[in-house]
This record gives structure tokens, sequence and C-alpha cells, in this order.
């Protein structure tokens, strides 16, 4: 695994081969961030990555100057090597052990962007349960975005405040904003 840009650009991540995880591939990583780019000035953002893993998306994040990030893993594990990682790079991202879910419904706090990473094979319920939960409980800033990966059997184009998607192989990324009303629509009465 390796850091694609910012300060850290090529340097290299060697994680555990016993952790639970399934890394986001370089080439989908750059392809996100390309998209990213276009959206956000990464020095300003403040992130929260969830089913964190390995914390390459958050490395990402803090190499291009993004601070603070919280990385949220239900393996201790992974956790451990994101708080190594961090104190090495001396990037400013802190990492919980919590059950996802469970942080969701009792956090309070409030991202511009909240990356999300679960196992391919969660249901689609459970997908959308994530979603619904950041937005219910106002996790995302309102000119914020939420990324979910996904693999290509699950579909969330219906879910609420889905924005677009990108497709890179297997994987592919979801995007939600929250939806405006177009000026013209409010000044009618």
């Amino acid at each position: 695994m390796r850091i694609i840009s910012g300060k850290y650009k090529g340097r290299r991540i060697m994680p555990p081969k016993n952790l639970p995880v399934r890394p986001t591939t370089d080439m989908s990583k750059e392809a996100l961030f390309n998209v990213l780019n276009n959206h956000f000035n990464f020095s300003e953002l403040q992130i929260l990555e969830l089913f964190a893993g390995t914390g390459s998306i958050s490395y990402e994040f803090a190499s291009r100057g993004s601070a603070p990030i919280l990385c949220i893993d239900g393996d201790m594990g992974c956790v451990n090597f994101i708080k190594k990682t961090a104190k090495e790079f001396d990037f400013d991202i802190t990492a919980i052990k919590s059950d996802v879910f469970k942080f969701l419904e009792k956090h309070r706090g409030t991202y511009d962007l909240i990356f999300a990473d679960p196992p391919y094979g969660m249901s689609q319920q459970e997908f959308e349960q994530i979603i619904n939960l950041i937005f219910e409980n106002e996790l995302l800033a309102e000119e914020g975005m939420l990324v979910v990966e996904h693999s290509k059997y699950t579909n969330l184009e219906h879910t609420p405040n889905y924005s677009f998607q990108k497709n890179y192989g297997g994987s592919v990324f979801s995007f939600f904003e929250f939806e405006t009303e177009d000026e013209d629509d409010e000044e009618e009465v």
C-alpha cells in the first residue's frame, strides 16, 4: 500500500498480513481523489472514516493536509495499526475501536467528508442504514459529502441524498450530498 499524493507521495505503508481487511486499490484511490479534487480544498476538511481497516484513505487525506481525521473500526488490530502509522507520520488521526452502527447512533460531531468502506458482503439494508444514520444524526456538514465504497452488486441510487457514482472494476463509489432546492423554487410562494 502506498500514499499516492500530497506531502508523503510515494511512501509505502506495510500493514500486517493478519488484518481482516480488503484495502481500496491504488487505482481506485487515485480515481476517488481525482473526483474529490474538483469539490474540496483538502487542507480545510475534517474527515470521518468508517470501517477504516488499514486507514489507507485517511493517510491520503492527511498527506494532502486534512485534519483532524477520525477513524472508526471494529478490529483492535486495525485501530492499533492506524495509531502506529499516524504517530510515525505525525498525522492528526485519531483511531477508535467501535461498532460503526453504535458509533453512528451515539456520536455527535460534524464532518466535511465521511468515507465508509463497509464489508462488501453487508446487506443492502445495512448499507442504507449507514447512510440514513449519518444524515439523520447530522454528522455531515451542510456542504459536505459522504462517499460509500461498495461492490457493483449493491445499488444505492434510490437512497435519499444520492448524488452520483463512479465505477472502478468491481468497486463502486457512491457519493451523497444534501439535496438542495433551486433558488427559483424557493421564490415561488
